[in-house]
């Protein structure tokens, strides 16, 4: 993973700036807030997070379970634990017990039915409202955060 972009910009968030984010997504419509939270937390894509569906939300194993749409090929899956928070905020927000509870388990219920554009906006939305700029100030930047506060 590349911290720095060509001309030495920081591609990562900073904690201080992680934190100011999640605080402004707080604010921020229900849906965009849990979108928010969810590639904070989550160390995803956009792209993933978008494509996330109801029956992908494990509420008893506190995980979320990503489809890896970088392998080039489809059905590669990843299990990633989450705050009890960012799960409680999903259910709440789209109904994912209830979508559970259907015929299908929630397979059919994006949790964003939205294009990446249109999520890339209201991620970036946020980020303007929290102040950041640059590079890192992207869902990107999000992911970034996410792995250098693993390592």
């Amino acid at each position: 993973m590349q911290l720095f972009d060509p001309s030495g910009a920081r591609k990562y968030l900073t904690v201080s700036e992680r934190t100011a984010f999640l605080k402004v997504a707080e604010r921020a419509p229900r849906d965009v807030r849990t979108l928010a939270m969810t590639l904070a937390w989550s160390g995803c894509r956009l792209s993933e997070a978008l494509a996330l569906t109801a029956d992908r939300v494990d509420l008893a194993g506190g995980v979320l379970v990503f489809e890896s749409l970088k392998k080039r090929q489809g059905g590669i899956y990843r299990a990633v634990p989450v705050p009890p928070a960012l799960l409680e905020a999903l259910d709440l927000v789209h109904g994912v017990r209830e979508a559970q509870a259907r015929r299908d388990r929630g397979r059919s219920l994006r949790l964003w039915p939205v294009a990446r554009m249109t999520g890339w906006r209201m991620v970036h939305r946020v980020m303007t409202e929290a102040g950041l700029s640059g590079p890192a100030a992207s869902p990107k930047g999000l992911r970034h955060a996410f792995g250098v506060a693993a390592v």
